[in-house]
């Protein structure tokens, strides 16, 4: 099943192959030597005075750490993540003194983009979730207050879409869309909506 985007102008096929998966093959796993790579890129991503404040941690399935992070999900993620090979809970440090701090989101956004990306080109698939219970993830794990998780991303090898529940079969086969880049790139004033 190919996934490629079909892009308005040509991009790296590491981008274009991309895609976002709900279904994993539950019958491979990962070590963490598989997603090195993918965290070494997401340590070279760029963040605001080189603060790199963000951080993560990671469960593979089988092991008790991917079980207590199965426990905090929520929604529909609950259903298809277990399968995966691996949950990484990304965060950043809250610093309301450190002015610096504001841009933590964006830049723990980069260092997940640059993991995605690469874990990509290894031939892993990524699924970014924000559909968990922070707060519960957060007290699992004891992580300090100051920090705080912000997304999941849940990887593994891809797997038939059959393994899914009806309603997210036809989220995972229907057709990739975005909005034209018109709408979305401008070189006058803000067009009113």
């Amino acid at each position: 099943m190919s996934r490629a985007a079909k892009t308005s102008t040509p991009i790296l096929s590491v981008l274009a192959q991309r895609w976002s998966p709900r279904s994993f093959d539950p019958t491979k796993s990962l070590t963490l030597a598989d997603l090195t790579p993918s965290f070494e890129a997401a340590r070279w991503a760029p963040s605001a005075n080189n603060a790199q404040e963000w951080r993560f941690l990671v469960g593979f399935r089988g092991d008790a750490t991917f079980e207590a992070m199965t426990e905090h999900l929520s929604g529909w993620n609950a259903s298809w993540a277990p399968n995966a090979g691996a949950i990484v809970v990304g965060m950043f440090e809250d610093d309301p003194e450190n002015k610096a701090r504001d841009y933590a989101p964006y830049d723990l956004g980069q260092a997940v983009a640059h993991f995605s990306v690469q874990a990509h080109a290894d031939g892993l698939f990524v699924h970014q979730a924000a559909g968990f219970e922070r707060d519960a993830m957060a007290a699992a794990f004891s992580v300090p207050e100051s920090w705080k998780p912000f997304v999941v991303a849940v990887v593994g090898h891809l797997g038939a879409p059959e393994l899914l529940n009806e309603t997210l079969l036809a989220r995972e086969t229907a057709p990739r869309v975005r909005r034209p880049l018109d709408e979305t790139v401008f070189t006058e004033p803000f067009p009113s909506v």
